[in-house]
């Protein structure tokens, strides 16, 4: 515990916890599903409430956030966090319709070239919304989806990825850090082989943005979409985002709508559509005002502490876990599943354990928050701006106890209905 508590004296992130709504009789270790809510982005949110209480319809072109072009400001504020141009983000959707989006735009069969590679170890969203996107072409998804296999089940080696883009793949879709075990892509890497190939390639960032730094304009990378209320602490159901190198400006969206338009032509109401010369011509339908205001707080937070510093602490933080794990959990049966190497490891622990459905159990009962995933994982996320080195410490002392004195038993070893 000395020094747990001498990594907080020495943290310069630490002041940031006040500003999320913690509990002292929990530890919240689940920020990489939900982020906690913080004071600027509980501001920020009522702020945009009272935009529609003082202005009305004129809110779309008047107050401190313009509804019209919050999209593009939010768009600008994350840009930094991805290595992006500011015109190349736009914030809308949610991370299923924004990947719908971007296949309906960029994949385009031809040839030989009608299949799309994504692998075995993605969120099952993402899949579902390829193989949807292949049925609406007429093609099989059996046939035409190549998923590339794991040789451990929660690790992909770059090579085979690699192995993978033969020359009948026109389209590649990947996470940039696996959900379960947290690993992280080799981006610049897999991009460089696609486009070799001639092969376009996007990424899913959902458990990466605002967790690790991107630099997805100087890779090259096609497209990219995400979440914002995990690691961006945007709130339940907050407005998500999107990427597309500026070279593929003048694409035309494959999902038109309402906000596709040029703002400039948009309210000439022709039937033809004249889309943005950017990122925005992605977008669909009308902001989600009250559902993005949050990230305006959210934002401006994770920019004034720098992603960098934020990465660095949370490696610090996993690190510390870890060491605490193989010290004071061995012989209790878990296996730490998550790459140890810094390059490699993005912003959670994964721990295996046969147990794992109940001890996750046994963990939440005894104030601390984690994440079951099926059938035997348990993802513990310290987050860089509200957890503590102490909390990573009494974490791993419940957890002992719990296993000391099999208070597990107690629980049946089955998720509930949310994991």
């Amino acid at each position: 515990m000395h020094k747990a508590k001498q990594l907080d004296k020495h943290d310069t992130l630490g002041h940031y916890r006040e500003e999320f709504y913690t509990s002292s009789e929990k530890i919240y270790l689940d920020g990489n599903s939900l982020g906690l809510l913080s004071t600027r982005a509980e501001t920020a949110l009522l702020k945009l409430l009272n935009s529609w209480k003082e202005y009305g319809i004129d809110g779309w072109t008047e107050g401190e956030y313009p509804w019209f072009y919050l999209s593009e400001k939010l768009g600008a504020m994350t840009a930094p966090l991805i290595g992006a141009h500011d015109e190349e983000v736009i914030i809308t959707g949610s991370t299923t319709t924004n990947l719908h989006q971007l296949t309906a735009s960029f994949f385009q069969p031809y040839g030989k070239r009608t299949k799309i590679l994504a692998d075995t170890l993605n969120f099952p969203s993402d899949i579902y919304a390829l193989k949807s996107q292949l049925q609406l072409k007429g093609l099989n998804p059996d046939d035409h989806l190549v998923q590339v296999k794991s040789t451990d089940g929660n690790t992909l080696q770059t090579t085979a990825i690699i192995e993978a883009m033969t020359e009948d793949i026109a389209f590649i879709i990947l996470p940039s850090v696996l959900y379960r075990s947290g690993q992280i892509l080799d981006m610049e890497t897999i991009t460089k082989e696609a486009h070799v190939r001639g092969i376009k390639v996007g990424f899913d960032l959902c458990h990466s943005i605002g967790a690790i730094p991107h630099q997805l304009s100087a890779w090259d990378v096609d497209f990219a979409f995400w979440c914002t209320y995990k690691h961006l602490n945007g709130g339940p159901g907050s407005v998500g985002g999107l990427y597309v190198n500026r070279k593929h400006f003048g694409t035309a969206p494959g999902l038109a709508g309402w906000f596709s338009s040029d703002k400039a032509k948009q309210f000439d109401m022709e039937h033809n559509l004249t889309h943005a010369a950017h990122a925005g011509a992605f977008q669909i339908g009308t902001p989600h005002v009250l559902s993005a205001a949050p990230l305006i707080g959210s934002l401006e937070m994770i920019t004034e502490a720098g992603i960098e510093a934020i990465r660095k602490k949370s490696l610090q933080l996993t690190a510390y876990f870890m060491n605490l794990i193989d010290k004071e959990l061995a012989g209790y049966g878990f296996t730490i599943a998550n790459p140890r190497s810094n390059s490699l490891r993005g912003g959670h622990i994964y721990l295996e354990h046969k147990e794992a459905a109940r001890i996750c159990k046994a963990l939440k009962a005894n104030g601390v928050i984690p994440d079951f995933r099926n059938p035997n994982g348990i993802r513990l996320a310290p987050v860089a701006l509200y957890n503590t080195f102490s909390e990573v410490w009494q974490t791993v002392q419940i957890l002992k106890n719990i296993m000391e004195e099999k208070t597990y038993t107690n629980y049946e070893n089955k998720r509930g209905v949310i994991a």
